[in-house]
């Protein structure tokens, strides 16, 4: 008897140790048919309020993702990550815990409103929450699987919890590592339109046209289907990537204007790829702009 409790107890202390594993990055509308009431799983419907109110998966949570205090404004710089103390608080009024896994849920109806979820993915990573995954296709992937899909149109109001994080700064690129991507072989990687990339337009939040010195371009719009709600497979990721120039392998730093179209590229690399050597630019070139002595290339001249 004895003998079983020690091996028992063994075995309890060993799992207990473990850490778990990560989440899948991606789950399938399937999945969260299949899901929905499991208890532990809360997902995050990051749609317009209205939107939510019409059609939303059964028990799920509403945030607003402008609104909420997901990203903050840090003296001019729009977009930026908050404290981590200020998103402890948000995300435990959500009724999230250390123990969830939270499903991140978007609408499905373009690359831009999939960064969404990816930016709101990426924020649980750097907060040390790895049991995150981000529907694939949004919720028009859900609506498609037909009419009797569950569905509901109560707003919950969730219950408090406790959510404690443990940062991993490592996902986050400072000014210093743009500075000295180069010399140390770090690709970067810029998620922008094509016409902001190569300096024919800018965006009102940075002050000068063009990109990081050497950077690659890689829109954010090419690593979902046609621009739409489902994010493309890795073998054909890999092809965009070889297009471009960079090595799917390859140490690299994804940023954009304020670090929003970055998180797509972030993920797909880091998530869906395996590379664990990406970080994202926070600041983004909204940050970089700001100081003159920071170098900028600018492809195509207009004035």
């Amino acid at each position: 008897m004895t003998y079983w409790f020690r091996f028992f107890a063994f075995l309890f202390i060993v799992a207990a140790a473990t850490p778990a594993r990560a989440a899948d990055p991606l789950v399938s509308a399937a999945w969260v048919k299949e899901n929905y009431a499991t208890e532990g799983i809360v997902f995050l419907d990051a749609r317009h309020v209205s939107s939510f109110r019409q059609a939303a998966i059964p028990g799920a949570v509403n945030t607003n993702y402008g609104k909420d205090g997901w990203r903050i404004k840090k003296g001019e710089l729009p977009g930026m990550l908050p404290p981590v103390d200020k998103l402890e608080k948000l995300i435990g009024k959500l009724g999230i815990s250390n123990t969830d896994h939270v499903v991140v849920v978007a609408g499905g109806y373009g690359a831009s409103e999939m960064g969404i979820a990816t930016r709101i993915y990426w924020t649980f990573k750097v907060l040390g929450h790895d049991q995150v995954s981000i529907l694939d296709g949004g919720m028009e992937a859900y609506f498609e699987l037909g009419k009797k899909v569950p569905l509901s149109r109560n707003i919950p109001r969730p219950r408090q919890k406790s959510f404690k994080a443990a940062p991993n700064w490592d996902l986050v690129a400072t000014d210093k590592d743009v500075a000295a991507a180069g010399t140390n072989g770090v690709a970067l990687v810029d998620s922008r339109p094509n016409d902001q990339f190569l300096g024919v337009n800018k965006s009102s939040s940075v002050k000068r046209h063009g990109t990081l010195a050497g950077a690659r371009n890689l829109p954010g719009k090419w690593l979902t289907v046609d621009d739409g709600g489902f994010f493309r497979r890795p073998d054909v990721l890999k092809k965009l990537f070889a297009a471009v120039g960079v090595k799917p392998d390859q140490p690299s730093i994804a940023f954009c204007n304020t670090g929003h179209w970055a998180s797509l590229g972030w993920f797909v690399s880091h998530e869906l790829m395996g590379n664990d050597q990406v970080k994202l630019y926070d600041g983004s070139m909204a940050q970089w702009t700001r100081k003159p002595e920071n170098p900028v290339e600018r492809a195509i001249r207009l004035d």
